[in-house]
């Protein structure tokens, strides 16, 4: 496991440690804690693994662990599917070379301007590699951001245009965006393309700083959406020539 990826798994594993107490394991309540959720000991106990050996993973040192402890830690700090496959990714993935921001393929490009409704193509670190007309219509403002800013969290967190399309279920939206973006950033940290991001947005966004602590890893797909009063319906689907490339559509109800 390379030391950026051990460090932003250990990360994980305390950030779901102090969100347990005893009472929701099953174990009994212990007086005199000086900090917040389980133990490193009692998460070590409930998943069956040596004290020394989930300490070291905590730490982000260059340790393995194999699918077994993943799915026994999982269990043990009751992470749901979402989390689950987020732990197993960051206990598996190889170092990443340098991000560099994607091109729109061309049949992809051609389909998202070919369609009547809006859509548009996003890459790993949510940049918008391009967007059709009515896209433009309906995400107000994006299109007049400079190009290198076409961003989707960006957009959503740092513009007043984002907050008025969104209107009142924009903080729900930007929130649930939050953690799908860092479901990404802990493969990809400590590259600068993310960790400037997000800088960027802790800046800029004071609700981004108390989501961010909490490191919620969240999950796209499909759903349904209030934009500018109207209910639409998206769906997300993979690009065939780099399945790192989403393409999301909006159909108005």
């Amino acid at each position: 496991m390379s030391e950026p990826t051990g460090r932003a798994l250990g990360d994980f594993l305390r950030s779901r440690r102090e969100r347990l107490t005893p009472e929701a394991v099953g174990l009994p309540p212990r007086p005199r804690r000086r900090a917040p959720g389980l133990r490193r000991e009692e998460v070590a106990e409930l998943a069956g693994i040596g004290i020394d050996w989930y300490v070291r993973l905590e730490q982000g040192r260059a340790v393995t662990p194999s699918a077994t402890t993943i799915d026994a830690l999982a269990g043990a700090l009751r992470l749901d599917e979402t989390e689950h496959a987020h732990l197993r990714t960051l206990a598996r993935r190889p170092a990443l070379p340098a991000f560099t921001r994607e091109r729109a393929p061309d049949g992809a490009a051609r389909l998202v301007h070919s369609l009547d409704r809006p859509a548009y193509l996003i890459g790993r670190r949510w940049d918008v590699l391009t967007a059709n007309t009515a896209a433009a219509e309906l995400f107000t403002g994006l299109d007049r951001l400079p190009p290198g800013d076409r961003n989707v969290l960006v957009y959503l967190l740092l513009t007043p245009e984002a907050r008025a399309v969104f209107g009142d279920g924009w903080a729900e939206q930007a929130r649930h965006v939050t953690a799908q973006f860092r479901a990404a950033y802990d493969v990809w940290a400590p590259d600068a393309a993310f960790t400037g991001l997000a800088a960027r947005l802790r800046r800029g966004c004071p609700e981004f700083g108390r989501w961010w602590a909490r490191h919620d890893i969240g999950q796209g797909g499909a759903g349904g959406k209030v934009l500018r009063g109207r209910c639409f319906d998206y769906a997300t689907f993979q690009a065939n020539e780099d399945p790192g490339l989403r393409l999301t559509v909006y159909t108005p109800r």
